[in-house]
């Protein structure tokens, strides 16, 4: 799971409504110690919209749209 959602603190006193848990995504590469020897690959076109050669290393992030400036 990339994805990881921690709590944040809420003042009695904050002027606006808060946003009770926050979300960051970690990057795929941090979980491999090193790379492995005959990792799979994508195919050259599928490499070049992914942004990487190996499936191990590609990531799902998305980013949300948020409202405001």
């Amino acid at each position: 799971m990339q994805e990881r959602v921690y709590p944040v603190y809420a003042g009695p006193f904050d002027p606006c409504p808060p946003i009770l848990c926050k979300t960051y995504v970690v990057p795929p590469h941090l979980f491999l110690g090193f790379q492995p020897p005959n990792l799979p690959q994508f195919s050259l076109p599928e490499a070049l919209k992914q942004g990487t050669l190996w499936p191990a290393l590609s990531s799902s992030y998305c980013p949300q749209e948020r409202g405001g400036n």
